[in-house]
């Protein structure tokens, strides 16, 4: 075996390697964007379902009941009153919960102090319709809420463009 002879072989075997190379890298690029966008859907579901939940049971107790169910209709925060005791007030703990985007985290506070449900929220928007759908800003005339949230992944390979966005109309059951 002469020298070119090696000097082609090592060229030949670098190619070779740094297409190996590029092929797994993007491969992994792939993967880590699919995970990403993956986590990102499941814990915005999450997010969404609870508030959700908690806005059907929102104005909960007695058919008299003097409290209102949602006292605070914001586009970023709101705050939901039901009585889960049956004693027509809502000061026991839970019976008050404050949902709010606080930077890039959403939060839920029901007496025990603002607890993070989801990190990497882009946005959080809450709009509020009256009875007959047109859209209100008195939290005494709210029926339905309209839900948006947009999550972005977390991870720095996946980049900023895998971001995931959910939608939903809720109506408040006891009201």
């Amino acid at each position: 075996m002469h020298l070119a002879d090696l000097l082609v072989a090592i060229a030949v075997f670098g190619l070779i390697a740094a297409a190996t190379f590029t092929t797994l890298q993007e491969g992994l690029r792939a993967y880590t964007t699919g995970a990403a966008r993956a986590e990102s859907q499941q814990s915005a579901r999450v997010a969404l379902e609870r508030l959700a939940g908690d806005l059907r049971i929102a104005g909960l107790g007695p058919q008299d009941a003097a409290f209102a169910a949602i006292s605070l209709a914001e586009p970023t925060r709101v705050v939901l009153h039901r009585d889960l005791d049956g004693d027509g007030a809502v000061t026991a703990s839970g019976e008050t919960i404050t949902w709010g985007l606080t930077g890039r985290t959403l939060r839920r506070d029901a007496g025990g102090g603002a607890q993070p449900i989801i990190d990497g929220v882009r946005s959080f928007v809450l709009e509020y319709l009256d009875a007959a759908g047109a859209p209100t800003a008195s939290a005494s005339d709210v029926r339905t809420v309209v839900i948006t949230l947009v999550t972005e992944a977390e991870s720095v390979l996946a980049g900023p463009d895998v971001t995931t966005t959910f939608a939903t109309r809720v109506r408040l059951r006891n009201r």
